[in-house]
């Protein structure tokens, strides 16, 4: 009997605790979004010509901001509506999505029934009507095919060609962080660092026994333990030998001499990160991984402090570029494509600085290859990075062939120039 009845309370507390942790997460993400509407949207919106915003949503189809703003129940078709009406603030209206989350977020001044947006929209009259459209940037493309047809019918003429996309728009409004964003994505950091390098530890690894793939699961465990999603789907633990990458989260076994990463991201509170952390693998008779391997490290720390300084606000990130290559070769690295290192003695490094916050591949200004229209935007104070960049080192015990060491932490640029919002990797881990 004693027994169920603790039971029982431990049940309650562990329902309790529950319970004030998920009011303690919506709270913060109803702080961020208050911040946001009155600081970062008026800006964003007058900076591109959007008089009126509008974000539809349909039931079970919600647009990827939908967090962002509020989230609510929709049943059918409701619409998120933002406009300027001159002052020092945007009005915010929703019309259709309900519930408790909306109705105490704070965030809209008046909510009303999805059949009303036609009569708002010609109270108000708007020259340009942002929607979420875009060839490019995914979070900035919610909006079907069908909606926006919908959409036209409902607005009718004129408005239904006052029709823009708002991707430059709803780019700057996410990429623009306020205070309360950086907290609750630097607490997610700060779990996704953690949480790597109990994995690259014996804690979890059993050399000649645990899989690539059982530490990926393990993380998925922690993650599911604490209420947290995987920002990548499954985490990347791999193994890198003189011809590259050997395996990826994969059945092989972890031997000794392996030099091991995870490349992996961590959700909470609508934010998710993107780190790695570096391993060695001691064999038989080691007490520190031999000097080549450890010095390939070292060399590619060495590039941090070069790139920092490389990279300032109020340029777009393609002119930044090309100042980081400057200051990469003035440094005597070679600046490669990637996985295509030169075959000299030089170390060669190649980055991949991405925006982070909402998503680990965020849609503020890039400098990537990949996010080829991210590349044109300005960098601004309080933009969130993943400063993530690779460096190639010959190793003379794999004739030459160059180890390529990952380096990827989660950084912060500000006036005064790139601040990690986590302990930036500075030690190659050791797993016995």
């Amino acid at each position: 009997m004693t027994r169920c009845i603790l039971l029982l309370v431990f049940c309650v507390l562990a329902s309790d605790a529950s319970a004030q942790e998920a009011r303690r997460r919506w709270e913060m993400e109803r702080q961020i979004r208050l911040d946001k509407f009155e600081q970062v949207l008026p800006r964003a919106m007058r900076d591109n010509g959007i008089d009126m915003w509008i974000v539809a949503v349909k039931e079970n189809h919600y647009d990827p901001l939908w967090k962002d703003l509020g989230r609510g129940y929709v049943t059918g078709v409701g619409y998120y509506m933002f406009t300027d009406r001159g002052g020092d603030r945007i009005e915010r209206i929703a019309l259709g999505p309900t519930g408790y989350l909306i109705n105490e977020s704070g965030a809209y001044d008046g909510m009303s029934a999805n059949t009303m947006l036609a009569d708002f929209v010609k109270q108000r009259d708007p020259k340009r009507i942002g929607v979420n459209m875009s060839d490019e940037i995914g979070p900035a493309d919610g909006l079907s095919a069908t909606m926006l047809a919908q959409l036209k019918k409902t607005l009718g003429e004129p408005y239904a060609t006052r029709l823009v996309s708002a991707e430059k728009l709803v780019s700057e409004f996410r990429s623009r962080r306020v205070a309360s964003e950086i907290v609750a994505f630097g607490e997610a950091a700060g779990i996704a660092v953690q949480l790597a390098e109990r994995a690259l530890s014996n804690e979890v690894i059993t050399v000649g026994k645990t899989t690539l793939e059982d530490v990926a699961w393990w993380l998925q465990d922690r993650l599911l333990e604490r209420g947290l999603g995987s920002e990548f789907d499954m985490p990347s633990i791999y193994v890198t030998g003189p011809t590259g990458i050997v395996a990826t989260s994969t059945n092989r076994i972890i031997q000794p001499g392996d030099v091991m990463m995870i490349d992996w991201g961590v959700q909470l509170m609508n934010f998710g990160t993107d780190v790695k952390r570096v391993a060695y693998v001691l064999k038989p008779g080691e007490t520190a991984p031999p000097k080549s391997i450890q010095a390939a490290f070292d060399k590619a720390l060495s590039v941090r402090d070069v790139l920092k300084k490389a990279i300032k606000p109020g340029l777009t990130a393609d002119q930044t570029m090309k100042n980081m290559d400057a200051a990469l070769a003035a440094a005597g690295f070679g600046v490669i494509e990637f996985n295509r290192p030169n075959r000299d003695d030089r170390t060669d490094v190649v980055y991949g600085f991405h925006p982070v916050g909402n998503t680990g591949h965020d849609i503020g200004p890039s400098m990537t290859t990949w996010q080829p229209i991210q590349r044109t935007f300005v960098l601004r104070t309080q933009h969130l990075f993943s400063f993530e960049y690779f460096a190639y080192t010959p190793i003379a015990e794999w004739d030459g062939a160059k180890l390529r060491i990952p380096i990827e932490d989660d950084a912060l640029l500000t006036e005064d120039g790139i601040q990690f919002v986590h302990p930036a990797n500075y030690r190659l881990l050791i797993v016995k």
